[in-house]
């Protein structure tokens, strides 16, 4: 907690972040480039043929825009309890990544669904309640975007997500819900349902998807910081 403090410190992220941004983008290219390869090379699965492929792509999507999600949340919660100097900054600049990996997570979850299910879109509760993610994201940044000052702004914005956050259990067990979406496979009791040469590629472009956020996350958060400075500056300029 101590170290994560320090952090809070512009500066300070500012240095440490320039460190290890360069390891952490290629430890993302290696992971994704590594399972991608993998996914590439595995074979048909003996009901989905080649479709499941597309699970290399789906699944990572989905993981991350919900850790996404319950990152902007603890920061939001930072922001609004102990005023984390830079939680705003990191919630803010989460919340579009968290969107994109959204929309990436229902694009592919769709052309998935569509040789499974003979559609591309059910409302049953999996597929609305991530759908309601992605509302949630952008709702946040247009509340970040109506509001000039920046400190309410912050203020409304760690509220909704905080409320927001509710959604992500909903999510997580909605496959429990006699829904077409296929149950959890993977973080199970008795072990997982996917066969290693199909379980090896989805968890590497589930590290490279994730170390990918992180590291898009850190450019953003650091940019974030530049244009603030740049505009107390201006602001400090006598006109």
């Amino acid at each position: 907690m101590a170290g994560m403090f320090a952090l809070a410190n512009p500066k300070r992220f500012m240095d440490a972040s320039a460190r290890f941004l360069p390891w952490l983008a290629l430890a993302a290219g290696a992971a994704l480039a590594a399972g991608l390869l993998l996914g590439f090379l595995a074979p048909p699965d003996y009901q989905q043929g080649t479709t499941v492929k597309i699970m290399f792509l789906h699944v990572p999507a989905a993981w991350t825009a919900m850790m996404a999600y319950g990152l902007l949340a603890l920061a939001s919660f930072f922001s609004l309890i102990w005023r984390h100097p830079l939680a705003d900054v990191a919630a803010k600049t989460a919340a579009p990544l968290g969107a994109l990996f959204t929309a990436l997570g229902l694009i592919t979850g769709s052309l998935w669904g569509r040789p499974m299910w003979g559609t591309y879109w059910v409302w049953d509760a999996r597929l609305t309640s991530f759908l309601i993610l992605l509302f949630l994201y952008l709702g946040y940044i247009a509340l970040w975007s109506a509001i000039e000052d920046e400190t309410r702004a912050a203020r409304a914005a760690a509220i909704l997500a905080l409320v927001g956050a509710v959604n992500l259990p909903i999510i997580e067990f909605s496959v429990n819900w006699h829904t077409l979406h296929q149950g959890e496979s993977i973080l199970r009791a008795d072990g997982p349902q996917i066969a290693s040469v199909f379980l090896w590629p989805l968890g590497l472009t589930a590290l490279g998807y994730t170390l990918l956020f992180l590291a898009l996350w850190t450019v953003r958060i650091r940019t974030e910081i530049l244009e603030r400075r740049t505009r107390t500056l201006m602001l400090a300029e006598p006109q």
